[in-house]
């Protein structure tokens, strides 16, 4: 028997749809970052970068369980001595709702050469509506 390794021109890659609202965030982190490394394919090779473009969709909508949206906290500094700045999940939603998400999902992801080239096939929008309705993805119950 041979190991299969796929090569970079065979890579064949999906749009999936995924609601928000449908999951807690951690399940959700868990199915975008298998759906963007393509670890769900049968052709899944850790060097190659074979994974999909997923769409998620009603970020405000977001579901998290216990008392995660006063507890979690995300954290920014400017560089400066004292610079540290500190947002709740209830906060960072209101603002900026796709940032929870990509830091979940971030999280999710190896920490190699590779992940920021997965990240960026990661796109988030606020609402019901998205700009990639022309790519027909498949929504994921």
């Amino acid at each position: 028997m041979k190991t299969y390794s796929q090569k970079g021109n065979e890579i064949k890659r999906e749009w999936w749809l995924i609601d928000a609202g449908s999951m807690p965030l951690g399940k959700l982190a868990v199915v975008i970052a298998d759906k963007l490394m393509g670890k769900s394919k049968v052709t899944y090779t850790p060097h190659i970068d074979n994974g999909d473009f997923v769409v998620v969709v009603n970020a405000k909508n977001l579901v998290v369980t216990g008392d995660k949206m006063i507890q979690k906290k995300y954290y920014r500094h400017s560089g400066y001595p004292g610079g540290i700045k500190e947002l709740r999940l209830e906060e960072v939603i209101e603002k900026e709702p796709a940032r929870a998400i990509v830091e979940a999902v971030k999280g999710m992801m190896p920490k190699n050469k590779l992940a920021s080239e997965r990240l960026k096939r990661l796109r988030v929008f606020a609402g019901a509506e998205h700009t990639h309705v022309a790519q027909n993805p498949k929504e994921i119950k």
